[in-house]
């Protein structure tokens, strides 16, 4: 996070922020080669770089303790292709590749006794493809506010659903795909030859997750009814 604010800051240093930001003078940005602002394209390009924190939400098949979850800082980083439909509504595909880290412990009521078996560790690695639709409002002299929302889906490269082994062999597994919907908002900051956007999204799982195990008893996964991702990813995007 650190690293990430201090960029930020690099940023704001190197270009007349005063002029470009806070005065009432617009800045003609040029990003799109010479063509114009680059709000006036139809279509436009970037890449982003980011921060999530993803946990579980638990649906429990009886009045059991609740299982508990330490989630960590996860890093982003992906492309963006952003489609002009008018002034107000872009519509915006943002593919890229999120890294998290998840920590289950579950309570000594399920029969697990033992430290080891009542922590899991999940490293979870997706390839997420959100299609979103972002609503502006007015240009505010180098400011523009936005709402976004859509859909997304997301390949999990460290699932383990096919593995074999199961809780009973310490694999915890994830059902490789996921499908979700996203809510957020943002300000696009305008400079000289770049668009700046810092944002914010909650996305919330649809589908259950979990791959239970084989034994239909296992203290593990037979009483969560379902399990679903939550998280908030935090992006700094360059167009």
């Amino acid at each position: 996070m650190k690293k990430i604010l201090l960029i930020i800051c690099c940023i704001f240093m190197l270009q007349p922020a005063y002029s470009q930001l806070f005065s009432r003078k617009k800045v003609l940005n040029d990003a799109s080669g010479g063509k114009g602002q680059i709000d006036n394209n139809i279509l436009t390009w970037g890449y982003f770089l980011g921060f999530n924190s993803y946990d579980f939400k638990f649906t429990y098949n009886t009045n059991a303790d609740a299982i508990q979850l330490k989630p960590s800082t996860g890093f982003n980083v992906g492309l963006v292709g952003d489609v002009k439909l008018n002034n107000f509504m872009n519509l915006r595909l943002e593919p890229g590749i999120y890294f998290t880290n998840r920590n289950l412990e579950y309570p000594e009521s399920y029969g697990l006794t033992d430290r080891v078996d009542q922590l899991r560790e999940i490293k979870s690695s997706y390839v997420h493809i959100p299609l979103l639709l972002k609503i502006s409002t007015k240009r505010i002299n180098n400011f523009k506010p936005f709402i976004v929302g859509g859909f997304s889906t997301s390949l999990n490269l460290s699932s383990n659903e096919k593995n074999p082994d199961d809780n009973s062999n310490n694999q915890f597994r994830m059902k490789r795909s996921t499908y979700y919907y996203e809510l957020g908002f943002g300000i696009d900051f305008y400079l000289y030859y770049f668009k700046f956007t810092p944002s914010i999204r909650g996305v919330f799982a649809l589908n259950d997750e979990l791959v239970r195990d084989t034994d239909p008893n296992s203290p593990w996964t037979s009483n969560i009814q379902k399990m679903q991702s939550r998280g908030i990813f935090i992006n700094f995007t360059f167009q």
